[in-house]
């Protein structure tokens, strides 16, 4: 099917994954830039869990990450990884690392992915790893049950929530002398990313940190909706 459908996309646009204009990628040159306007990589490189966020989680990007999740658009995982390799790649965080870590997606819940048909950090991790050159685990981790909706929780709740919902996955349990960085789209709380390197800890593997496309930045999340919306 998946080579049907390239073939397909050789004679007709899809179209823009956000605003349905005819376009032969993913996105139109108008959602492209005003997604690229959420870019303001931050990056928290200290312990316990060193971070690195392509751009800000409001206005365009906001929507752009609601769209690959909910909208089954799984093709903007593409733009979005490739952005985030090339600004990863040309910060000092991984300057620094000593060897090139292997990427783990922070994985959905197997009958959650089922039901959506695809898993977004998943895909992330592909089209990141496409850009950096960095090895990738699909299935370094594995979500063995369901938890809540982290934004409906206390902060206590959400540590509780996540408590035990990982587990490492047999393949990366072979190759624990590799350095792992977790890949999520979203870095909230961290509570998820924290849930995460403890299991991997637990088992002798290294975490270098956690890159994800945003992070809310409430401080400036107002003045980007405005600088989005002043645009269209």
């Amino acid at each position: 099917m998946q080579s049907l459908s390239g073939l397909l996309n050789l004679f007709l646009e899809l179209g823009c994954s956000l605003c349905q204009r005819s376009t032969p990628g993913e996105l139109c040159q108008g959602c492209q830039r005003q997604i690229q306007r959420c870019q303001g990589s931050d990056a928290q490189w200290q312990e316990p869990l060193p971070l690195f966020a392509w751009g800000v989680y409001g206005g365009a990007l906001k929507r752009a990450i609601a769209t690959l999740k909910y909208d089954d658009q799984p093709r903007l995982a593409r733009p979005l990884g490739h952005w985030l390799a090339q600004a990863w790649l040309e910060s000092s965080q991984q300057k620094m690392l000593r060897q090139k870590p292997t990427v783990v997606p922070i994985p959905m819940y197997a009958a959650k992915k089922q039901q959506r048909g695809y898993d977004q950090a998943e895909l992330l991790a592909k089209h990141f790893c496409e850009f950096a050159g960095l090895p990738l685990q699909r299935r370094g981790l594995e979500r063995i049950r369901s938890t809540e909706a982290q934004f409906t929780l206390s902060a206590t709740a959400r540590e509780e929530n996540l408590s035990d919902a990982f587990r490492v996955g047999k393949e990366l349990q072979r190759h624990r002398s590799s350095a792992v960085l977790l890949l999520d789209d979203v870095y909230t709380t961290g509570a998820t990313a924290r849930s995460a390197m403890q299991i991997l800890h637990h088992h002798a593997i290294e975490v270098v940190g956690l890159v994800a496309i945003a992070k809310p930045i409430m401080e400036t999340q107002n003045k980007l909706e405005h600088k989005t919306q002043s645009s269209l």
